[in-house]
């Protein structure tokens, strides 16, 4: 297995050799519920998700078991579009497709949880299956980190100052 710790310390990212996955591990400063709303509801989703400098535009976005979303990310007009389907929203996880529309078919299964490690502290597990582990390499290699260390670190200011 791979494992890489984000640059600030606070995120792990493992690639085991075995299997086609990718899973993050994060622990926050809030509850398990908090952490639901900053991933479900769309006005706090764009403003946490994404690297720096990147402007998040939701097109569609409909959390519940059965629903949908599509959101852009970008600058200008060099635009990056997302979407994909919620399989299950509960309180304690997420199940949700994902796909970028540069690569239409290669679509990720997401699981995504919220474990209450003790009160006020949640950690975040993200499971992303995908089809092959070319595939998976080419996402490591896209500057995912980036993204994933520059979003946290946005989702930990608003959880810091109350926003959330």
């Amino acid at each position: 297995m791979t494992t890489t710790t984000t640059s600030d310390g606070t995120t792990t990212i493992e690639a085991p050799v075995d299997v086609p996955t990718i899973v993050l591990r994060r622990e926050f400063a809030a509850t398990p519920a908090q952490l639901l709303r900053a991933h479900t509801e769309p006005e706090l989703f764009v403003r946490w998700t994404g690297p720096d400098g990147y402007e998040v535009t939701v097109d569609q976005w409909d959390p519940r078991t059965g629903g949908s979303y599509r959101y852009l990310v970008g600058t200008g007009d060099e635009q990056n579009a997302f979407r994909g389907c919620f399989h299950t929203v509960r309180e304690d996880r997420i199940v949700q497709t994902f796909t970028w529309e540069g690569v239409p078919d290669g679509v990720a299964l997401d699981t995504i949880t919220f474990e209450e490690v003790e009160p006020g502290r949640t950690r975040v597990v993200t499971l992303s299956v995908v089809e092959s582990f070319e595939v998976r390499d080419m996402i490591l290699s896209s500057g995912m980190e980036v993204g994933v260390n520059d979003g946290y670190a946005r989702l930990d200011a608003m959880l810091a100052t109350g926003e959330l």
